[in-house]
C-alpha cells in the first residue's frame, strides 16, 4: 500500500470549476454576445494572459493596482495577470499604428484580480469587451450603450437600467465643491463606492482621504444638482437615432467608476434583481493610447461581466427550458451481435452532423445504457434489437415523455433532428 498522502481535491478561493450544465450556459451567452458584436461590425480580438507590468501599472488607480497578480516569471521579468482587457487592447493599438481607424474590437477572455470573493465577485472571471478607437463622435458612445441594451435583451433580462453620467461633470462637481484637483481621483474612487456603501459611510472614507467636512458637504450638494452637459446630451440624442427606448438608460450624477483612465462619458448597468452589482461598466478613455505613444487618441467602450450574466440567468431561471447537452440521441448496443447495425445509425447520424451518442460499452445491459441517457439529459434512445434489425426498422424511446415508437430506420434522423 502507498505510503504517500493522499491530496484532497479543491479550488483557490475565487476559482472555480465549470461542469457542462453551466458551461453550455456560458458558451450560449457568448455566442449571443459575439454575433451582435459582429452584427455592429466589430472584429475578434484576443492579447496574451501575462503582460510586462509597465503595461499594466499607472492605468487603473492604486486601489485596483493593490489587486494585480503581480510576479517575476523564470526568466526575471516583472509581469503581471490581465487586470482587464481594455489596458491589454491599448496596447495592441499603440503597436499596431496602422490598424484602420476607427478600430472596432470585441474581446472574450479572462481576466484577474485578488478581491474578497462575494456573491457575483471572483478572482478569476470571464469579461466581454467591445471598444471603438479613433473617434470621439457621441454615436460612438451611443453605439456602445445600444449593444449593451440589445445584449441584455437578447439574454432575456427584463428589468436592467444603464446608468450614464460623465468624468467632465464629475470633475465639474469636484472644482465647484472645492476639491484640490489632486484629490478629484481620488474623491471618485470614494463617490464610486456609494451603490455598496451608506452616505455616512462614503463620508468618512472622504475624511480620511483629508478633506474638510465642509468640502465632502458640498461634494455631495453639487451631485443633487448636477446635469447632464452637452456631450452627454449628444449621446442621449444619439442614443435616440439608435432606437433605445428611454426605459433602458438614464442620467445618474452619482456614477462616478472607479478607474482613473475614464476621461469622458462613464456607463453602468444594474439589474434589479438579484443585488449583484454592475453588470457591465465602460466609458471614454481619449488619454489612455498616449500613455504608450505620447499622443492621444479617442477611445469608448465596455465590458460586459459573463459571469455576472450568467448568475442572473441562473438565479431567476431565465432559461428552464435551455438543454443539459448538446446530444440529440442516444445510440444504444442491445448486445455484441447487434453491434455493427448500431454503428450504422451511428455513423448515418454523424454524417448528417446530429450530435449524437453511442454507449462505449457493448456488454451493459439496456436499462443502465437508458438510465445514463436520463442522467445526462439526452432526449432520445435509439434501440436496434433483432425484430428491429431484421426488419431495418429502430426504436426511438423519448426519455421526457416516457413513451416510444418504432419506425423504419430512414425516418430516424427527422425524429430526432435538432
Amino acid at each position: 500500500m502507498s505510503s504517500s498522502k493522499q491530496i484532497e481535491p479543491r479550488t483557490l478561493p475565487g476559482f472555480r470549476d465549470f461542469l457542462p450544465e453551466t458551461l453550455r450556459v456560458r458558451k450560449k451567452v457568448i455566442q449571443i454576445f459575439s454575433e451582435i458584436f459582429e452584427k455592429y461590425g466589430f472584429e475578434p480580438l484576443e492579447t496574451p494572459t501575462l503582460e510586462f507590468q509597465d503595461i499594466l501599472l499607472g492605468k487603473y488607480g492604486e486601489e485596483a493596482e493593490k489587486l494585480m497578480y503581480l510576479f517575476k516569471d523564470n526568466g526575471g521579468r516583472d509581469v503581471g495577470l490581465r487586470y482587464d482587457l481594455t489596458v491589454p487592447t491599448a496596447r495592441v493599438i499603440a503597436q499596431y499604428p496602422n490598424l484602420p481607424k476607427p478600430f472596432k474590437r470585441y474581446q472574450i477572455q479572462p481576466t484577474w484580480r485578488a478581491e474578497k470573493p462575494q456573491k457575483g465577485r471572483y478572482r478569476e472571471f470571464t469579461q466581454c469587451d467591445i471598444d471603438t478607437f479613433g473617434t470621439g463622435s457621441p454615436f460612438a458612445d451611443a453605439e456602445i450603450i445600444a449593444i449593451i441594451q440589445e445584449c441584455f435583451s437578447k439574454v432575456g433580462f427584463k428589468e436592467f437600467t444603464i446608468r450614464i453620467n460623465s468624468r467632465q461633470v464629475l470633475f465639474e462637481t469636484m472644482e465647484t465643491a472645492g476639491v484640490p484637483e489632486e484629490k478629484y481621483l481620488t474623491a471618485i474612487q470614494s463617490i464610486d463606492k456609494l451603490d455598496k456603501k451608506s452616505t455616512d459611510d462614503v463620508q468618512k472614507e472622504l475624511s480620511e482621504k483629508g478633506l474638510p467636512s465642509k468640502t465632502i458637504t458640498n461634494i455631495f450638494s453639487s451631485l443633487k444638482s448636477s446635469r447632464p452637459n452637452d456631450n452627454l446630451k449628444a449621446i442621449f440624442a444619439a442614443l435616440k437615432q439608435f432606437g433605445i427606448p428611454e426605459d433602458f438608460y438614464k442620467f445618474d450624477p452619482v456614477l462616478s467608476r472607479g478607474l482613473d483612465y475614464y476621461t469622458g462619458a462613464i456607463f453602468e448597468t444594474l439589474v434589479t434583481e438579484p443585488k449583484i452589482g454592475s453588470i457591465s461598466g465602460g466609458g471614454r478613455y481619449d488619454k489612455l493610447i498616449g500613455q504608450f505613444t505620447g499622443v492621444d487618441l479617442p477611445a469608448v467602450g465596455t465590458t460586459i461581466g459573463l459571469d455576472r450574466t450568467v448568475d442572473v440567468i441562473t438565479e431567476l431561471n431565465l432559461w428552464p427550458d435551455a438543454p443539459k447537452t448538446t446530444v440529440k440521441a442516444l445510440i444504444t448496443i442491445f448486445s455484441s451481435v447487434l453491434l455493427e447495425k448500431s454503428f450504422k445509425i451511428y455513423s448515418l447520424c454523424r454524417q448528417n452532423n446530429i450530435p449524437i451518442e453511442i454507449y462505449l460499452d457493448p456488454e451493459a445491459k439496456l436499462d443502465k445504457q437508458l438510465k445514463y441517457a436520463d442522467q445526462k439529459g439526452i432526449p432520445f434512445a435509439v434501440i436496434i434489437g433483432p425484430d428491429e434489425a431484421a426488419k431495418n426498422l429502430v426504436t426511438v424511446k423519448n426519455l421526457r415523455l416516457k413513451e416510444q415508437k418504432t419506425i423504419p430506420e430512414a425516418e430516424l434522423l427527422d425524429q430526432i433532428r435538432p
